[in-house]
């Protein structure tokens, strides 16, 4: 039986979605494609350009002073952070009702917990974690902090573009030599400053992909090595479909305990220890950064020895065999078939 919709409700839906809407002649509106705690994630026209943009507004009913100066700084942080792994932002503005948006470029994908079944062999699995390492060293080399990594937050693109997402969390590191001042707004737009502090105490970021310091909310102690953890989680999924759990013995808060070689044995040990180094809880003991972190699993894929990992003379027989099965086994081969010869040709 189908039931009908009284006026007062109707009227009630559209105004619903007329507020949860942004209005702006630039932007036309066709459909909204996310939504998180803070914002709210259309797909849109540019008319101007005539090309599809993402853009993101604050959510109806949190019209408030920490909510506008979070989205503003995202925009603000993302903007400065031009590489091909990171989605840029084109545009920032300011709706009648006073809610900030901005528009960034749409990207067609999936998100790195919804692809990965699709990605075959661990040799690529790896090349994606590299991508993003990039993506994340690029941010630490300009004293930006990532502060909630994890596979929902990296898009894989319908041609192998793998982009991080989500920089609401986003850290600058202050009083640094290297540090990246912040890109001025226009004089129309909200003026926002660049600094941005959390309150000791304040737990930020996903569980089983949160550093130690992290959970405990020792938000001074946290830097790119925290970033370090997170990705050490992100490998560990794509090494094991799974995102990294304590054990409950340890009291730790930390994943070390579980292993990617418990859950497969097939992992290679250098790769085991490689994933462990990222997750370790002690920060000192972690990559120094995400480069550091890439350049161990780029030596991984190449043959070589890493640094996560002390090999004993067997272990390097082992991977240098491995490294150059392709002339070793020709030779073999020439040899074996230069034996046979021989035989054969013997009176």
């Amino acid at each position: 039986m189908t039931r009908m919709l009284n006026d007062d409700t109707l009227d009630h839906l559209t105004q619903v979605v007329r507020d949860d809407s942004p209005d702006d002649p630039r932007y036309r509106i066709i459909r909204r494609i996310g939504q998180g705690g803070m914002g709210t994630v259309f797909l849109a026209e540019d008319v101007a350009l005539g090309r599809p943009v993402a853009l993101k507004v604050i959510r109806d009913g949190l019209l408030d002073q920490q909510t506008t100066e979070r989205l503003s700084r995202e925009a603000r942080i993302i903007a400065r952070l031009e590489h091909p792994g990171i989605v840029p932002v084109h545009d920032i503005g300011t709706l009648a009702d006073g809610r900030v948006y901005y528009v960034m470029k749409w990207v067609r994908g999936r998100r790195l917990d919804e692809h990965f079944d699709s990605i075959a062999g661990l040799p690529e699995r790896l090349r994606v974690f590299q991508r993003i390492c990039e993506a994340v060293a690029f941010a630490h080399a300009h004293q930006v902090i990532h502060r909630d990594l994890k596979p929902q937050n990296v898009m894989v693109g319908q041609f192998g573009e793998v982009m991080v997402l989500d920089w609401g969390l986003a850290k600058t590191a202050p009083h640094s030599a290297t540090h990246v001042p912040p890109i001025p707004a226009p004089q129309d737009q909200l003026q926002i400053p660049n600094t941005h502090e959390t309150a000791h105490g304040t737990i930020l970021g996903t569980p089983g992909y949160m550093s130690p310091e992290q959970a405990k909310g020792e938000v001074n102690r946290i830097d790119k090595r925290s970033d370090v953890y997170a990705l050490g989680g992100v490998l560990y999924y794509l090494l094991t479909g799974e995102a990294p759990q304590a054990d409950a013995r340890s009291g730790s808060g930390g994943a070390r305990s579980f292993t990617p070689r418990r859950r497969n044995r097939a992992i290679p040990r250098r790769l085991n220890a490689i994933c462990l180094k990222a997750l370790s809880f002690d920060p000192e003991q972690r990559y120094a950064g995400a480069a550091e972190l890439a350049a161990d699993v780029v030596r991984f894929l190449d043959g070589q020895a890493v640094l996560a990992h002390h090999e004993v003379p067997l272990e390097r027989l082992g991977r240098w065999t491995w490294r150059y099965r392709t002339p070793i086994l020709l030779i073999a081969a020439y040899l074996i078939m230069r034996a046979l010869l021989a035989v054969w040709m013997r009176p």
